[in-house]
């Protein structure tokens, strides 16, 4: 009896593990083309990408590691469930005012060799990706404290990656770095991707003849650090956390949890051409709004004077002239820089900004972040860093009138300038404020998560033409990445279209531009953000033509819908966008050779367009044509050129 009991115990041992076995765990997009298939190889949780039966991502490492245990290895599966999701929601700050979502779901719940659980919950549309890590309770722990995420990308060796390198901690302008505003790589080698602190995100790759994969993450705000990619290593790229030496050494690099509690999402879109990574919007399909706006605010167009006339401009009789050069232009806005409390003074600036309002112009107003974190002196500072005193100065603010502020030097996305982020911005939208960040980490979701946010620098943008003679060689190459990359994924501000051929007050000699006019005019429509800052300045207005400034007085700033219609990433680009019934399809040629371009509209057939363009030597130009019954236009893009075309 006793051998027979034993027996049968040992029976039954044997025979549990099956009640683990895993099931086939994978989940398509609605039309069935993109794949993920999940697995636990030796214990180790994996991921796999199909698209179109092309593999995109081969076996790809999944799990956290965290103060309560290890969630990498040891695993052991537990149960899956899958769902639906089909949501629509409108946006008038992204891509495109209305969007519809609709996404497969599985959640796999797993656990560890304390048996304690996690899932990682799955979402796939038809060509995007979504997941995170889901973290119950553990009996009494209610708080989790996270070292180091494990997640991995794995990609087939015919790869190519275009990606811009994190910057090294205290370093660049005042010790502000990492401030996402690196140099890229285009058609890289998977093998030469090792810079030391690796790639911010988002990261875009060419997967041979098959596809193309853009990766970055969402729905991170006061939750959790902002995480990048890794150096490419034992053969794949890791998520990575927050370099230590970030905020001058202060503060973890990992992020703390309350459980139950998730993680933030990692995105993958996937396409066989480059076109669903323009046009994709899942960053904002998977977030929610995290607050109610206080007021109903108001994006478009506005000027400022520090990009071209720099920190001399910041006295009283400047600005004044720049107010009047955004009310002659029609726009809503001008930004005021930094360095205005000393050169114009808090009593002064109160009746400025009520000028401004006498010839319907809304002030942004700039500040220092710090701080105790860099070492950058411009004022005014010390005034958004801490709840007091970021109160007292927003309370003032909407006093007097202000629209919005642009908050500078916040080098870094260790979870408490995460949490920095999101107090300005949730402060702020008390006192009915919009915000611009500068020198800055990318925004991942902002757009739907804070009602009041307008938008991120977080790119080379336009202050290092000014600076740089190696970035204005290479103006045309970095415009036509960003929208595949930065702009794709979340609103860029750039401050661009510059119509001085100089990059300086003077407009004489210096910092030559090497773009054409209408090169600038496309990067209007090509770079997106709610509210733009063009760099204009007071002389354009008498010596460049008037069909530009029209442009410029009616260029919008939102749209109802984005497409994208031809390019390469650091060759040439062509988006079209629409506002309303209007078409804007505008393009910008990085190459040295005239670029012969075929383009099918959008627009209805047998209408008349606009066409801006540039002759043989860069000169601007606008003419009317009517569209060809066959809706296919031919253009000829110049060398560092552009061109735009309008529906009537």
């Amino acid at each position: 009896m006793n051998f027979m009991r034993i027996f049968l115990i040992f029976f039954c041992l044997l025979l549990a593990p099956s009640a683990y076995a895993q099931p086939d765990t994978s989940v398509s997009g609605p039309d069935g083309q993109l794949v993920l298939t999940f697995d636990v190889i030796n214990g180790q949780p994996t991921f796999s990408v199909t698209h179109k039966n092309k593999i995109m991502l081969m076996d790809s490492p999944l799990g956290l590691l965290t103060n309560e245990g290890d969630f990498s290895n040891d695993m052991r599966f537990v149960e899956a469930s899958y769902g639906f999701i089909d949501k629509s929601y409108s946006e008038s700050k992204i891509k495109r005012s209305n969007v519809r979502y609709q996404a497969n779901t599985m959640t796999v719940t797993l656990a560890n060799a304390q048996a304690n659980e996690i899932s990682i919950h799955f979402q796939l549309s038809n060509n995007d990706i979504a997941f995170r890590y889901e973290l119950p309770a553990w009996q009494e722990t209610l708080a989790v404290v996270m070292h180091e995420e494990t997640t991995g990308f794995t990609f087939p060796s015919s790869t190519k990656a275009f990606l811009s390198p994190m910057m090294e901690p205290m370093t660049a302008y005042a010790r502000t770095a990492p401030s996402y505003e690196s140099r890229y790589v285009a058609d890289e080698t998977l093998e030469n991707t090792t810079a030391i602190y690796g790639y911010v995100f988002p990261g875009l790759f060419r997967i041979g003849d098959d596809g193309w994969v853009l990766l970055s993450e969402t729905g991170v705000g006061s939750n959790y650090c902002g995480s990048h990619l890794s150096p490419f290593q034992n053969g794949r790229y890791t998520i990575a956390y927050p370099d230590p030496g970030q905020n001058n050494g202060f503060d973890s690099s990992g992020a703390q949890l309350g459980l139950p509690g998730t993680t933030p999402w990692r995105t993958i879109t996937v396409g066989e051409t480059i076109q669903p990574i323009v046009e994709t919007t899942i960053m904002w399909d998977v977030v929610d709004p995290l607050y109610e706006p206080s007021v109903p605010y108001e994006f478009g167009r506005g000027t400022w004077s520090w990009i071209i006339w720099q920190d001399e401009s910041m006295n009283y009789q400047d600005q004044v002239t720049y107010i009047e050069l955004a009310a002659s232009m029609g726009y809503e806005f001008i930004l005021i820089d930094a360095w205005w409390d000393a050169n114009i003074g808090y009593e002064r600036m109160e009746e400025l900004v009520e000028f401004a309002r006498s010839k319907g112009v809304g002030v942004f107003l700039w500040y220092n972040s710090n701080g105790s974190f860099n070492d950058a002196p411009q004022t005014p500072k010390n005034r958004m860093h801490t709840a007091i005193a970021r109160k007292q100065e927003m309370a003032w603010l909407r006093n007097i009138g202000v629209k919005g502020i642009k908050v500078d030097f916040l080098g870094g996305d260790k979870q408490s300038t995460m949490r920095l982020y999101e107090y300005i911005l949730s402060d702020a939208n008390d006192y009915g404020l919009q915000v611009i960040f500068h020198g800055s980490t990318l925004p991942r979701g902002w757009e739907r998560m804070y009602p009041n946010f307008v938008g991120s620098e977080a790119v080379l943008a336009s202050e290092m033409l000014v600076f740089s003679q190696e970035v204005r060689d290479q103006e045309a190459f970095f415009a036509t990445l960003h929208p595949f990359i930065r702009n794709s994924v979340g609103s860029m501000d750039f401050g661009g279209v510059v119509l001085n051929n100089f990059i300086n007050r003077g407009n004489q000699d210096g910092q030559k531009r090497l773009t054409t006019d209408t090169f600038q005019l496309a990067t209007g429509i090509l770079f997106q953000n709610p509210v733009q800052m063009f760099a204009l300045t007071p002389n354009n207005l008498h010596d460049k033509p008037e069909f530009m400034l029209d442009f410029m007085r009616e260029i919008p700033t939102t749209w109802d819908e984005t497409i994208f219609i031809d390019g390469y990433p650091g060759k040439y680009v062509v988006l079209a966008r629409r506002k309303g019934e209007k078409w804007y399809v505008a393009g910008v040629n990085a190459e040295s050779t005239i670029r012969s371009i075929s383009l099918d509209l959008p627009m209805p057939t047998g209408i008349e367009l606009v066409l801006y363009n540039d002759d043989g030597h860069g000169v601007a130009s606008m003419e009317r044509l009517n569209m060809p019954t066959h809706g296919t236009v031919t253009i000829q893009a110049q060398p560092s050129g552009g061109f735009i075309l309008i529906n009537e």
